[in-house]
């Protein structure tokens, strides 16, 4: 009964803060937010019963922030009764206090103690963040002390271990960070340069006999960046040291390993073309608050940001075959030391004006994936391996090209037109036979009637070689949405696997729903199938498993 008062308490906090804000003005200053989460799951002939606890489940977020001069506090109460929507990190259950710190700032110097999230360069050697649709929270508790002696030079040091459910990882994490703002310090009126340097460590003491074996994993990232005139680039090499094996969530005692990452970057734009160009290599760079890593399917106690370089798309067609990084060395149940590949994005605006422009121009957007496993030899007996190549391509892993094409017609119709062609390698990516050649085509229509009134309309097709029951062949999808204003829109789609040679297998998965907006406060509402698989934010990835049901969001601030 204590956990439902105080999810009531949470609900009814923004009215108490609302009737304060006149009395307590000149006591600093009091914000935040909440967000709310909940699925009541149902049986369905296609998508199978429930059979889990609980067919209603909620997520649900308080944050409060103050600030007083220079004084800052934040708290946050995270409510997941009577459990957590499915598939999320078994840790996260009941209602108690996720985060909270206190601290300082100045022009010079920022001290934080408690629950704080940092990245150090592009996060391929530390980065902490939350993102509540993935289930993903792994801020650091301990202390982060940032001070820039002048514009040019900041430095940044952290002590804490991460989040772990409402605890943290048995690993303790130690970094410290520099950046250093080359064209201040010698004056160079148009060109960036820019250099950085970090350190990471991770202390997790195990009861392991071998000598050989050290508590404390090392990591260095050395970084460069340039920009001059419509051209930038950067690099970044990480070094990993040496750290013990784990597989399956067993430590291999006898097996030790190092790692490395490189990052490049490349780009030049000006007005009407863009061209940006990315390049990683990373040989055995997951890197865990625990080394025990079984838990990892939910993306837990990574202290490392490695997502996946593709193109992230907006459509249910194109998001069947996603690819996610693989950065692991394994030996079983595949042979893996990392990955090497990239992407290149292109964007064009066709002049207005222009036979292919029309009146009001038109927007193309090319991108093409490419990423293969490193090209090492592997010896399954001893769990060894040797990297033969440091540019060595091996096993193909995915490959993808795509073209959107934007047009605006008149003040009132605009289309979009996508074209996507995938390989995928399930065997490597999601550790399930067969390789997979798929091509998605995607039209979109909107008419706009004024007044915030506008309708959507997209249609779409997907045609694969796959021959696993769950994604067979080919797919269609659509959508149909009616914005009546700025506040209120209603919604439909449907995607539906077609081509599937089991017409048992050959479901709709629709949804409908709606939205309505308000200041800083929105409520969306729906009711449908969701299809199994991968859903992504960013590169990353949460597994989710075919389910029916009504959802409700309701997020605000204040």
């Amino acid at each position: 009964m204590n956990r439902y008062k105080l999810i009531a308490i949470i609900l009814c906090t923004p009215s108490f803060l609302f009737a304060q804000d006149e009395v307590k003005k000149d006591y600093g200053k009091l914000s935040g937010g909440i967000e709310s989460n909940s699925q009541y799951y149902v049986d369905d002939s296609k998508t199978g019963d429930f059979t889990e606890e609980d067919n209603f489940r909620s997520n649900n977020y308080l944050r409060l922030n103050y600030d007083y001069k220079n004084f800052f506090a934040h708290v946050q109460v995270e409510s997941y009764e009577p459990n957590a929507i499915l598939n999320f990190y078994p840790k996260y259950v009941e209602t108690d206090i996720g985060t909270f710190a206190l601290g300082y700032r100045n022009e010079k110097i920022q001290v934080t103690l408690g629950h704080f999230y940092e990245q150090f360069g592009s996060g391929l050697i530390l980065r902490s963040w939350e993102d509540r649709q993935l289930g993903i929270n792994n801020s650091i508790r301990g202390a982060n002390v940032k001070y820039s002696p002048t514009k040019a030079l900041e430095f940044s040091a952290i002590y804490g271990r991460q989040r772990d459910g409402f605890e943290v990882s048995d690993g303790t994490i130690y970094a410290f960070n520099t950046e250093v703002d080359l064209s201040s310090v010698f004056k160079f009126e148009s060109t960036g340069l820019d250099f950085g340097f970090s350190y990471v460590g991770r202390d997790e003491d195990l009861d392991i006999k071998n000598s050989d074996f050290e508590s404390l994993t090392s990591s260095y990232s050395f970084r460069l960046g340039l920009a001059e005139g419509n051209m930038y680039s950067s690099i970044e090499y990480i070094v990993k040291g040496e750290d013990v094996y784990s597989e399956l969530g067993n430590i291999i005692e006898d097996k030790y390993f190092d790692g490395n990452a490189i990052l490049f970057n490349v780009g030049y734009a000006k007005s009407g073309l863009g061209i940006d160009a990315t390049f990683r290599r990373m040989e055995n760079m997951a890197f865990f608050s625990e080394r025990d890593e079984s838990g990892n399917v939910f993306n837990q106690n990574y202290i490392n940001f490695i997502p996946g370089l593709t193109k992230q798309h907006d459509y249910g067609v194109t998001n069947i075959y996603v690819y996610q990084a693989q950065p692991k060395l394994t030996f079983n149940p595949q042979f893996k030391s990392g990955e090497i590949g990239g992407q290149v994005d292109v964007f064009y605006n066709i002049k207005k004006g222009s036979t292919l422009g029309g009146k009001y121009g038109t927007k193309l957007a090319f991108n093409f994936a490419t990423w293969s496993g490193l090209k090492s030899d592997f010896d399954s007996v001893d769990r060894t391996y040797e990297d033969t190549d440091l540019f060595g391509f091996g096993e193909k892993y995915f490959e993808e090209f795509s073209l959107d094409i934007k047009k605006k017609w008149s003040p009132k119709w605009s289309t979009i037109f996508s074209v996507v062609n995938t390989y995928y390698n399930a065997q490597y990516v999601e550790d399930r036979s067969g390789e997979v050649n798929a091509t998605a085509v995607v039209g979109e229509v909107t008419r706009k009637f004024g007044k915030g009134k506008s309708l959507r309309l997209e249609l779409s097709h997907l045609s694969s070689d796959d021959k696993t029951s769950e994604r067979a062949k080919n797919w269609s999808g659509g959508t149909l949405e009616y914005n009546f204003n700025s506040r209120l829109s209603l919604f439909a789609n449907d995607l539906w696997n077609y081509g599937n040679p089991d017409e048992d297998n050959q479901i709709h998965y629709y949804t409908f729903g709606g939205s309505f907006t308000k200041g800083a406060t929105r409520v969306m509402a729906s009711y449908g199938r969701q299809r199994g698989g991968l859903v992504c934010v960013g590169g990353v990835c949460r597994l989710v498993p075919e389910n029916t049901g009504f959802s409700l969001s309701i997020s605000t601030s204040f």
